[in-house]
C-alpha cells in the first residue's frame, strides 16, 4: 500500500473533466411560465408540448410549482425536465395554497417576464405570445388575459362558477376600484422589474395573486388586457372550494384597511366569532342535563377552543395545515395559549372597567387583547411548530 508523502494526498491519474457543449453558460431566459399544480399528473405532459409549440420564438422555461401532489405530478415533470432543461419543478413540503405557490415560482425566476397560468389546460396557452409581444413592445407592466372583453369567453365556467365570476368581479371592481374586465383572472404576464417590489407586499394566502397585484399596486402598473378563451377542464378536479370565500373576503378586507388588517388575522377572527357560537350551544346542552354552571362553562370553553383550532387548521392556517401528530400537539398547545389567553382577557378588562366603569367598552378592550395573544403566539408554536 503506498502512502502519500508530506501529508499529501496519493496522486490520481483522473483526467481534468471534459467540457461539453451543453455546459457551456447560457443567460437566462426571457420568459418564464409559473404553472402551480396540485394532481396533475396527467395534464402536465400536454402543458409541456403546448407550450413548445406556442413560444417557438422564445427562449423560454416553464416552472411547475407542485404542493406534494399524491399522484406524483412533480415526479412527471422532473422526468421531462431530465430531457429538456426548459422544464422545471419546485416541489413545497408542508405548505399549500394557490397564491404561495405563484410567489415562490415568481421570486425564483430569473427571466425578464413572468407568467402564471394553470395547469388544466383551461387558459388558452396562444395568448402568451400576444402577451410577450405587448410587453416586449409597448411601455406597459402587467398583461391580463380576460374573459370578458370583447373577443373573450368563459365558456369553460360551469353556470355556477360563472355567475360567481362575475359577482366576484363585479364587487372587485366597485369596492377596490380595480378598472378592468376581468380582475379576478388567474392568467397574466408581467414584467419582473414591477413585480419583485411588490412581493414582500402580497400575501402567500388565497388563490387570486393577481387581485393582490392589482390591490397593492393600484393606480400605479401600467396594464392591459387580452381576450382570452377559458376551455372546459379535461383531466383532473377543480380545485375550487367553500374555503375561497374565506380568502376572498379576507383578501378584500386586508386592501380594504391598506393591509392594517392581514388577511390570516380577519380568518382568525371569523373562526373564533364561530367559536362563540359553539360555546353558548355547548354551555346551553349542558345545563339543561343538570349540571352546574361551573361544569358547563368548562365544558363549553374546552369544545369550542377544539372548534377553533380545527377551523383554523382547515381554513386560516390552510398553507402549513397540520396532520398526524403534529395535529394532536397543535391542538394540545392551542389549548394551553387560549386558556392563558381568557385569563388575560378577564384581567385587562377588569383593569379596564376599574378605570372606566362602561362594561362595553371593558369587554371590548378584553376580548381584542386575548384574541390578538391567540393569534400571535400561536401562528408562532402552533403553526410553525415543524
Amino acid at each position: 500500500m503506498s502512502i502519500a508523502m508530506d501529508g499529501a494526498y496519493p496522486a490520481t491519474s483522473s483526467a481534468p473533466l471534459a467540457h461539453e457543449p451543453d455546459s457551456v453558460p447560457r443567460p437566462a431566459p426571457e420568459l418564464s411560465v409559473i404553472v402551480p399544480t396540485f394532481n396533475e399528473r396527467a395534464n402536465v405532459p400536454i402543458l409541456v408540448d403546448r407550450l413548445a409549440r406556442v413560444l417557438s420564438g422564445c427562449a423560454w422555461e416553464v416552472l411547475f410549482v407542485d404542493d406534494n401532489s399524491p399522484d406524483g405530478t412533480a415526479a412527471v415533470a422532473r422526468e421531462i425536465g431530465e430531457a429538456d432543461d426548459r422544464v422545471r419543478c419546485l416541489c413545497r413540503i408542508g405548505r399549500r395554497g394557490l397564491a404561495g405557490a405563484c410567489l415562490e415560482g415568481m421570486l425564483a425566476s430569473q427571466a425578464r417576464y413572468l407568467a402564471v397560468m394553470d395547469a388544466d389546460l383551461q387558459h388558452d396557452e396562444t395568448v402568451l405570445a400576444d402577451m410577450l409581444a405587448r410587453l416586449r413592445s409597448e411601455p406597459i407592466d402587467l398583461v391580463v388575459a380576460s374573459r370578458y372583453l370583447s373577443g373573450g369567453s368563459a365558456a369553460g365556467l360551469s353556470r355556477q362558477r360563472a355567475r360567481l365570476s362575475r359577482w366576484s368581479n363585479v364587487l372587485v371592481q366597485r369596492v377596490l376600484g380595480i378598472k378592468l374586465t376581468d380582475p379576478m383572472s388567474g392568467y397574466f404576464m408581467i414584467r419582473r422589474s414591477a413585480f419583485e417590489p411588490l412581493a414582500p407586499s402580497i400575501s402567500s394566502q388565497g388563490f387570486k395573486i393577481l387581485l393582490d397585484i392589482l390591490a397593492t399596486k393600484s393606480g400605479r402598473l401600467r396594464v392591459v388586457e387580452l381576450p382570452s378563451a377559458f376551455r372546459e377542464r379535461r383531466h383532473g378536479e377543480s380545485k375550487l372550494d367553500s374555503k375561497i370565500a374565506f380568502d376572498f373576503a379576507a383578501l378584500l378586507t386586508a386592501k380594504l384597511t391598506n393591509d392594517a388588517v392581514s388577511a390570516r388575522f380577519l380568518l382568525f377572527c371569523l373562526v373564533g366569532l364561530s367559536g362563540i357560537g359553539v360555546h353558548l350551544s355547548v354551555l346551553r346542552i349542558v345545563l339543561a342535563a343538570a349540571f352546574s354552571f361551573g361544569t358547563g362553562q368548562t365544558v363549553a370553553t374546552i369544545v369550542a377552543i377544539g372548534w377553533n383550532f380545527v377551523l383554523n387548521n382547515l381554513f386560516t392556517y390552510r398553507d402549513q395545515r397540520l396532520t398526524g401528530r403534529h395535529f394532536l400537539t397543535g391542538l394540545m398547545r392551542f389549548q394551553v395559549i387560549c386558556g392563558i389567553g381568557a385569563v388575560s382577557n378577564v384581567g385587562i378588562a377588569t383593569w379596564i372597567y376599574d378605570y372606566d366603569s362602561v362594561w362595553w367598552i371593558a369587554g371590548l378592550g378584553g376580548a381584542l387583547i386575548g384574541t390578538v395573544w391567540n393569534f400571535v403566539v400561536s401562528a408562532a408554536f402552533v403553526w410553525r411548530q415543524r
